[in-house]
């Protein structure tokens, strides 16, 4: 445990929830992932393929979190589990909150064309993505961060007036 608490820059035992979290949801995903390729298998198929991808999603995420502690301004290492958990709450929930959103509009597959239908679908979600950000940053304690992060995709989207 004390390797863990080192390793993660955790100074209190409330931050050990972060990589506690970030684990349950590697796992999840991993199981989530193996399900899906194997759902016509025997469980036990499906948790050794879990198993499998668990190990190799934990590498590739712990190279990209060495590549992103470099970039991105953090004080702590577990912030950045709490960072990748914002973003996989945020793109959850803009789903969930655009697509109640749009039947309300009217807005189906059956009164517009396809392209057109998904072209609205994705700019609604989006719009939503942007605002949840920064609302669940806020809720997960890194509300600097997600402000910094959204202020720089308005700027590259070509939105520059909406942030000065």
């Amino acid at each position: 445990m004390k390797k863990l608490k080192e390793n993660w820059d955790i100074n209190n035992n409330w931050q050990l929830i972060f990589p506690f979290l970030g684990i349950i949801a590697l796992g999840y995903s991993s199981y989530k992932l193996s399900y899906l390729f194997l759902k016509n298998f025997h469980f036990s198929f499906t948790l050794l393929l879990s198993s499998l991808l668990f190990f190799v999603l934990l590498k590739l995420i712990l190279k990209i979190f060495k590549k992103l502690e470099k970039k991105w301004d953090v004080n702590y290492r577990w912030e950045m589990i709490n960072i990748f958990l914002v973003f996989a709450t945020t793109g959850s929930s803009s789903v969930f909150v655009s697509r109640p959103l749009i039947k309300l509009m009217g807005i189906n597959k059956e009164n517009l064309p396809t392209f057109a239908y998904w072209i609205l679908y994705i700019a609604i979600g989006f719009l939503f993505y942007q605002i949840l950000l920064v609302l669940i940053g806020w809720l997960f304690g890194q509300h600097k961060f997600f402000w910094n992060f959204e202020k720089k995709m308005l700027r590259r989207i070509g939105l520059k007036r909406f942030v000065d």
